[in-house]
């Protein structure tokens, strides 16, 4: 895994090039693409213009044998904050691009013309063809098509309809062990970017490749095993997730006060019991559907799942905790199949749930349709992914369709949507919210940690006291996580077992014959965060931008009757280390 592979859409037919890592060499996964983005994008340029790039990149650890290591990284200028973007999924596209030897695909150049181009990648070489025929195909569309190519040995990236009319919130989808397209690189619009170089689909065939060998084969296998241990052990990633999902959190930040309702105008949801995750399962199961399921091979904490309609049909995969959130009580729908047939639609059109169910969320506020239609919520989806004019004013995400019907009550930072962790009862989420290069993102710094689930420590989240040291912490980890092309989730072994944090440690030195220590990661994840600012100051980004909304400083959030108190001059030291 020590090539880049170019492939340049400008001219008649795109070309392709491979080249060392050279100056990029060590990095992996969000370090590697936020490095070549702040090194070859202009951060001035516009996102859909031809100096801006999309890089997919694996993390270290991805094509090995180490358990939950199939994260993928995918980097852009977005389309949605103006900023730098490292957009993060699951799938089996990390585990195949790295067996085929690859650091990273950069796809740049400027696109002439309106073809569409699909690229195949294998180990006899990169051919890419132009085909027209797939021109507003879907994603589910996609995978009918070419699933007998990918699904035994490979895996397919690609765009939607979203994507490929260069929404802002679009997505590049990334198929599951299934083949299915269930895992997205969600956040930040980098499916238009992908849209605007003409590239409407990737299949990585990994036929012939072979799982990548460490350095020290003993003490990488003795690693692995105390890491897959540690990950089994912990409360949360050995039990709650594998049994109920991410949306085991919905009953838990319901009771903390701090599950944002009906557009962010209160902390609890009133009927959250049809919609928690212990539901959830229970509906699954009782249906034949599995709850308890990877969402890439090697993955032990199995938390994605099938959801099953109530005659047994598949109609996606379990709806996450964010994406029953954003359209669920956010929208104030207590319907899981309709929660569901969302969460298809937004990716079979290539569509962020968060985004889109934030937006749906502003729609109602602006009365365009009632809280808790489900229908209509369904109908206005259908609508981004044809493209009517409706449509394209809610594709472009929460914060445009805000201005376009007069709506204060945006909950976004830098033009991202906010997650479902409302920033006054959850304060040190907040922080990371507002000060995070990626704009809102609860990925980038989850102090929800010691906030609410008293994992590695305890933040009263009620108070601003101790959030700023917590979230500069926690970014700095995350940034060094998403680099080894592990799964965000290992963070709550990690924090409260020592041993499995030095597991992890010691997966990276055997793996490369290093000797890395604790200081070095957290020396990772500094330069991954001063490489992702300074693109964002030379975008024009300032401290400015590095906060939330005014109308959660001004509204205060039941049931807590808190707001955002944590002040603008400590919302400033978050960087300062």
């Amino acid at each position: 895994m020590d090539t880049i592979l170019r492939i340049d859409v400008s001219g008649d037919q795109p070309k392709t090039s491979k080249e060392p890592l050279g100056k990029y060499a060590g990095l992996g996964g969000r370090a590697l693409t936020s490095a070549l983005i702040n090194a070859e994008v202009p951060a001035d340029c516009h996102p859909l213009g031809p100096e801006n790039k999309l890089v997919f990149a694996p993390g270290l650890l991805s094509g090995t044998a180490a358990v939950n290591s199939g994260r993928l990284s995918v980097g852009c200028k977005s389309p949605l904050t103006g900023g730098i973007k490292e957009s993060n999924s699951g799938g089996q596209g990390a585990q195949i691009l790295a067996r085929l030897g690859y650091a990273a695909i950069v796809l740049e150049g400027e696109r002439s013309g309106d073809d569409l181009y699909l690229v195949r990648i294998s180990t006899e070489g990169v051919r890419v063809e132009k085909d027209n025929s797939l021109k507003m195909l879907t994603n589910y569309q996609l995978m009918e098509k070419f699933k007998d190519e990918y699904q035994k040995n490979g895996c397919m990236l690609s765009i939607g309809t979203a994507g490929e009319m260069r929404m802002a919130n679009s997505t590049v989808a990334v198929t599951d062990p299934e083949g299915r397209p269930t895992r997205h690189a969600g956040r930040g619009g980098v499916g238009a970017v992908m849209g605007s170089k003409g590239i409407k689909a990737v299949i990585l065939d990994g036929t012939g490749t072979k799982t990548l060998q460490p350095k020290d084969p003993e003490a990488f296998k003795a690693a692995n095993k105390a890491f897959g241990e540690g990950l089994k052990k912990h409360a949360v990633t050995g039990e709650g997730l594998p049994a109920y999902g991410t949306n085991v959190l919905t009953n838990i930040i319901n009771e903390a006060g701090g599950y944002p309702t009906y557009n962010f105008q209160s902390g609890r949801y009133k009927d959250i019991e049809k919609i928690s995750g212990e539901t959830q399962a229970e509906l699954e199961t009782s249906r034949g559907g599995n709850p308890t399921h990877g969402c890439h091979r090697g993955c032990v904490m199995r938390c994605s799942g099938d959801f099953l309609d109530k005659d047994g049909n598949f109609v996606s995969k379990q709806p996450e905790y964010e994406t029953v959130w954003a359209h669920g009580g956010n929208c104030g729908i207590c319907d899981l199949d309709a929660i569901a047939k969302l969460d298809f639609l937004d990716d079979d059109y290539g569509l962020d749930t968060i985004e889109m169910g934030a937006t749906i969320g502003v729609a109602m506020e602006a009365g365009l349709l009632e809280f808790g239609d489900a229908e209509g919520a369904i109908k206005l989806v259908q609508e981004v992914g044809q493209g009517t004019p409706m449509g394209r004013i809610l594709g472009s995400g929460t914060a445009g369709t805000a201005k376009a019907f007069g709506v204060e009550r945006a909950p976004v930072v830098k033009g991202q949507a906010l997650p479902a962790y409302d920033p006054r009862a959850v304060k040190g989420i907040g922080v990371t919210y507002a000060t995070s290069p990626m704009g809102g993102d609860h990925t980038a710094g989850y102090a929800v940690t010691a906030n609410i689930l008293k994992v590695g420590g305890e933040v009263d989240p009620l108070k601003p006291e101790g959030q700023v040291e917590l979230s500069r912490n926690l970014q700095i980890a995350t940034a060094a996580v998403d680099s080894t092309g592990m799964c965000l989730f290992i963070a709550f072994a990690v924090l409260d077992q020592p041993e499995t944090f030095q597991a992890l440690i010691d997966l990276l030195n055997a793996c490369y014959g290093l000797s890395l220590s604790a200081d070095d990661v957290t020396e990772l994840g500094k330069s991954i965060l001063k490489n992702e600012r300074d693109f964002n100051e030379r975008a024009g980004f300032t401290k400015a931008h590095d906060r939330l909304p005014r109308y959660f400083m001004r509204e205060s959030l039941e049931p807590h009757k808190v707001t955002f108190d944590v002040p603008d001059q400590e919302l400033d030291q978050v960087f300062n280390w």
